[in-house]
């Protein structure tokens, strides 16, 4: 198995097809195999990479707690390309991985070809409420193990994924509740629980000169107001919205999600992804 030594940690990592690079990084209960539909469908175009985070097997799972940070993944991430060789690339991620890719274009506009930002956001409504839940479900993780979380699949946003597809979601489940419970305590701890709300980057968003586009499952309710709230920030944004998804918008409409993420980037590739023009937002308020 492919393993490269990233900031000393073993990452694990696959590369398939050829072509230009685009990164996928996984959500915190998925892991590189979350990423299978899409793996499936790009490489018939694109060289695409799928790694596991630190914390999450095979790769390595430290436990000491200060080797996690989502500025750490984000190293991580740029340690991965440059093992490559790759200066440049699209850089995908979903929830977790949404996060670390959005903050990775942001410290890094240049190697960031475009973001593909799906699910993103859980927790910018109510940061001190989602950082409690952080809290409970890491000591739960430490004291009982992953058997704690048997009920997590089953979350308000992730039954959509049950409804429409059960094999699918058995797989996701069973991928999930067999992850290291240390790395996922950990990274619940140090990624998920420090990493700053999409409401306080609008400085940053606002200046942010990469194209993006945004996808959101519109049952998918924690991710909603953050996903709109990018649009609106980003001028060279645009945002898609499943209709009855939630959460896992990857694994419950697979083909729509590749569909929307293609369409995306042979538009970057003919020069036709727009920025939005402020002049015209702000002359709308006169519109009607």
């Amino acid at each position: 198995m492919p393993h490269a030594t990233i900031n000393g940690i073993k990452i694990y990592y696959e590369v398939h097809g050829e072509g230009f690079p685009i990164v996928w990084c996984h959500e915190f209960a998925g892991d590189y195999r979350s990423w299978s539909r899409q793996v499936e469908f790009f490489q018939r175009h694109y060289r695409v990479i799928t790694y596991n985070a630190r914390g999450y097997e095979p790769s390595e799972v430290p436990t000491d707690g200060s080797l996690y940070s989502q500025e750490q993944d984000i190293e991580d991430l740029r340690g991965l390309l440059q093992h490559l060789g790759i200066g440049r690339a699209h850089i995908g991620g979903f929830s977790m991985g949404a996060s670390v890719a959005l903050n990775f274009g942001l410290a890094y506009p240049s190697i960031a070809r475009s973001l593909v930002l799906a699910g993103i956001g859980t927790g910018s409504t109510d940061p001190a409420l989602f950082r409690s839940r952080i809290q409970e479900f890491a000591r739960r993780l430490e004291t009982e193990g992953m058997s704690s979380m048997s009920d997590y699949p089953r979350g308000p946003e992730r039954v959509q994924l049950l409804r429409k597809d059960a094999k699918g979601w058995e797989e996701f489940a069973d991928h999930f509740l067999h992850q290291s419970s240390t790395g996922l305590a950990l990274t619940l701890r140090g990624v998920l629980g420090r990493r700053p709300s999409i409401f306080e980057l609008e400085a940053k968003l606002r200046s942010l000169d990469v194209p993006v586009l945004i996808m959101v499952g519109d049952e998918d309710d924690p991710c909603i107001e953050a996903s709109v709230f990018l649009k609106r920030c980003i001028s060279a944004s645009g945002l898609v919205v499943f209709p009855q998804t939630g959460h896992t918008i990857n694994l419950e409409e697979p083909e729509l999600f590749n569909q929307w993420i293609m369409t995306f980037l042979k538009k970057i590739e003919g020069g036709e992804w727009a920025k939005r023009d402020r002049g015209i937002a702000s002359a709308s308020l006169m519109s009607g």
